[in-house]
């Protein structure tokens, strides 16, 4: 014999499920910021060598932002310097 739900369980799944949804969006944007660049350059670099071009200009590019990247990533943040980022 199945018991019904009552709508105040399916409304705690639905809060749930945006829950989730919000931190895969926030985690989803964090990496974009940090790896960005270097996503958009590399595909740059590809799309010309397939048009027959020379891509070394992008490829330089793209290695520039990913040490950018690790030089951020390797950073200690705390309360202290957390706003540092924005002010230079």
């Amino acid at each position: 014999m199945l018991i019904p739900r009552s709508k105040k369980q399916q409304g705690q799944g639905m809060t749930e499920y945006i829950v989730i949804l919000a931190l895969v969006v926030v985690s989803a944007i964090g990496v974009y910021s940090l790896l960005g660049k270097t996503v958009r350059n590399q595909v740059a670099g590809v799309a010309k060598e397939i048009a027959g071009q020379s891509a070394q200009q992008d490829i330089n590019d793209a290695r520039t932002a990913a040490q950018s990247a690790s030089t951020t990533a390797n950073r200690d943040y705390g309360l202290n310097n957390y706003d540092d980022s924005n002010r230079r």
